[in-house]
């Protein structure tokens, strides 16, 4: 699914990634773990083909994102991956339902197939009685429940989660987790997640360990 080859990346004369090879296979859930600097969230974000690296080579279900002209990388990137960050980066101004099917809008999907399908993944996800409420009218669990349904509507072939349950209490984490769970055993979705939280990461199919820009096991 995923193939990143000796990956690199700096900044100005910090080089925080210094040759990063990641495999990660399909309906495979996968978190990178190490501290802050390591450069797990500078790796996620050439993953998510959000910035681009200075070496290296990346493929997404056999794609060389980069290979691609800049508006093409964009249309790759809303039909292929999906994001859900710490803070769930919902549009106040809009609803629950209309938050979830931006990703469809910006995709060309006519309007009554992307309201049907942001419908049924609000639904699964237990929030239909909140599809018209505003981030404001919403937990802190139910906005980041909205950000993976946002996150899904494309049906892209990977989740990217930067911090996911970062700002979450307990019950909320432990909810968010499971889900993830649930979305890969029944909607064969495949997950990097990034994280500090060391009882997610325990429970992935793999930890990948950073430091120091390198992958350390």
């Amino acid at each position: 699914m995923i193939k990143a080859s000796g990956i690199t990346k700096s900044f100005d004369n910090l080089q925080i990634l210094k040759g990063i090879d990641l495999s990660v296979g399909m309906r495979e859930i996968v978190s990178i773990v190490g501290p802050s600097g390591a450069g797990k969230t500078t790796l996620l974000q050439i993953i998510g083909t959000l910035d681009r690296p200075d070496g290296g080579r990346l493929e997404i279900g056999g794609v060389d994102p980069f290979r691609l002209k800049e508006k093409e990388v964009a249309d790759f990137r809303n039909r292929h991956i999906g994001f859900v960050f710490q803070f769930h980066q919902l549009l106040p101004e809009f609803t629950a339902l209309e938050n979830v099917m931006i990703p469809s809008w910006i995709a060309k999907v006519k309007a009554e197939t992307a309201r049907r399908k942001a419908r049924e993944l609000l639904d699964f996800l237990g929030l239909s009685d909140r599809m018209e409420h505003k981030p404001s009218a919403l937990s802190g669990g139910e906005k980041q429940r909205v950000a993976v349904a946002r996150a899904l509507i494309n049906r892209p072939s990977v989740i990217l989660a930067d911090e996911p349950s970062g700002s979450l209490d307990t019950q909320n984490k432990d909810e968010l987790h499971a889900l993830f769970f649930d979305l890969r055993d029944q909607m064969g979705q495949t997950f990097v997640i990034v994280t500090h939280d060391e009882r997610l990461a325990t429970k992935t199919d793999r930890i990948v360990r950073m430091k120091d820009g390198i992958i350390i096991n």
